[in-house]
C-alpha cells in the first residue's frame, strides 16, 4: 500500500503545530493545478486545509491576493493558519455547494449572477501593484496553447505555413483590441466552479491566486460564457450590458455604447475559450486529467460561433471548420 507522504506531513503539522487534536480528515476537491484540499473536521467546526507541494506550487501568491480580495469586501476565505515552508493552508471553510449545481434556470441564474457580478465590482477595485500584467506577450502565449495542444497534440492536424499565418493573424488582431479596453484587477477563473453558493455575503470566491492586471471584460465573460454551463446569447448579452451599466455607475468604467462593449466582452472571450481548448487538452495529454475533454465541445462552440460574428476572425472559424473539427469533438448548439 502507498503511503500519502503529504498527507502524512499534513496530519503532522495539525497535530504538531496547531495542537489540533483529534480530528478527522477528509477529501474536499482537488483542481487543475498541484493543489489539492483536505476538509479537517475539529471541535464542531469544519476548516479547509490546503496541500500545495513546495517543489511545485508556490501558496505566496494566494496569501497575498486573499488579503486584497478581504480588503474589498468580497467573501474570500478567511486564513487560519500557514506554512510557507511546508506549503499548508488551513482555510476558512467556505461549504461545499458550487454556483454549478444551482444554476438549474434563468431565475436561479439571475440572482446568482447578480451577486457574482455586485461581487466582480467590488474585486475590479483591489490594488494592482506589482500584479502581472495581461500583455502582449502574455495574451498570445496564451492562444498558442490551442495550435500545439488542442490540433497538433489532441487532434493530430499539421498545419500548413498559410494556415498558420491565418491563425497568427486572427490572434494579432485579437490582441491588438483586447489591449485597448480598460483594466482593473482580474481574477482570471471567475466562473461555475470557483464560486460557493454560502448565507452571508454570496458568493464566496476561491482559485484567484493567478490574478492579474487586465481588462475588465475577462472575468465578465468568464463568468457568462462559462465553459462549464451555456444561457441563451441573448441572455448573456443583457447580464454583461446590466454589468456595463452597474460598471459606469460606479465610475469603474467610462460610458460605453452596447455594441463596443459587446465587441469588447466577444473578443475578450474569444481569447480565453481559444487558450482554454488548448489548456484542457494539456490537462489530458501532459496531466492525464480526461475529464476536461468532456468541455471541449462547448468551448470550441463558444469560439467558432464568436469568430463568425466579426471579419476580423472569421477566417480562424472557416479553418476550424475545415478540418471538421466540430464534428469529431462533438457538436453544442448554443441558444441564441
Amino acid at each position: 500500500m502507498t503511503i500519502d507522504t503529504r498527507l502524512e506531513q499534513l496530519k503532522q503539522w495539525i497535530d504538531t503545530d496547531l495542537n489540533w487534536q483529534p480530528i478527522t480528515i477528509t477529501v474536499a476537491s482537488a483542481d487543475a493545478s498541484f493543489r489539492r484540499y483536505f476538509r479537517i473536521h475539529y471541535q464542531d467546526k469544519t476548516y479547509i486545509a490546503m496541500d500545495a507541494p513546495p517543489e511545485k506550487e508556490d501558496i505566496l501568491p494566494f496569501i497575498d491576493i486573499t488579503q486584497r480580495l478581504l480588503k474589498t469586501g468580497v467573501h474570500a476565505p478567511q486564513i487560519i493558519a500557514q506554512s510557507t515552508t511546508l506549503g499548508f493552508l488551513m482555510l476558512e471553510d467556505l461549504g461545499s455547494i458550487p454556483y454549478q449545481d444551482k444554476l438549474i434556470n434563468i431565475e436561479a441564474a439571475n440572482t446568482l449572477y447578480s451577486d457574482a457580478l455586485t461581487a466582480l465590482l467590488k474585486i475590479q477595485k483591489a490594488n494592482t501593484d506589482d500584479l502581472p500584467h495581461y500583455n502582449h506577450s502574455r495574451l498570445q502565449e496564451e492562444m498558442q496553447l490551442m495550435p500545439e495542444w488542442f490540433l497538433k497534440t489532441h487532434l493530430d492536424i499539421q498545419l500548413s505555413e498559410s494556415q498558420q499565418q491565418t491563425i497568427q493573424t486572427c490572434f494579432d488582431s485579437l490582441c491588438n483590441e483586447i489591449l485597448q479596453q480598460p483594466n482593473g484587477f482580474v481574477h482570471r477563473d471567475y466562473h461555475c466552479r470557483n464560486l460557493m453558493v454560502i448565507e452571508s455575503n454570496n458568493p464566496a470566491i476561491i482559485d484567484y491566486q493567478d490574478a492579474v492586471y487586465g481588462p475588465l471584460t475577462y472575468d465578465v465573460v468568464s463568468l457568462l460564457r462559462d465553459c462549464y454551463i451555456a444561457w441563451p446569447n441573448q441572455q448573456v448579452e443583457k447580464w454583461a450590458l446590466d454589468y456595463r451599466d452597474q460598471a459606469v455607475t460606479a465610475g469603474q468604467l467610462q460610458p460605453v455604447d452596447d455594441a463596443t462593449f459587446i465587441r469588447w466582452f466577444d473578443f475578450m472571450g474569444l481569447q480565453r475559450h481559444i487558450k482554454v481548448l488548448g489548456i484542457f487538452c494539456r490537462l489530458w495529454h501532459r496531466d492525464g486529467k480526461r475529464h476536461y475533454l468532456d468541455d471541449l465541445p462547448l468551448t470550441l462552440a463558444y469560439s467558432v460561433n464568436i469568430a463568425k460574428k466579426y471579419s476580423e476572425t472569421q477566417p480562424l472559424a472557416e479553418l476550424l471548420q475545415t478540418h471538421n473539427i466540430p464534428t469529431q469533438i462533438g457538436k453544442v448548439d448554443i441558444p441564441v
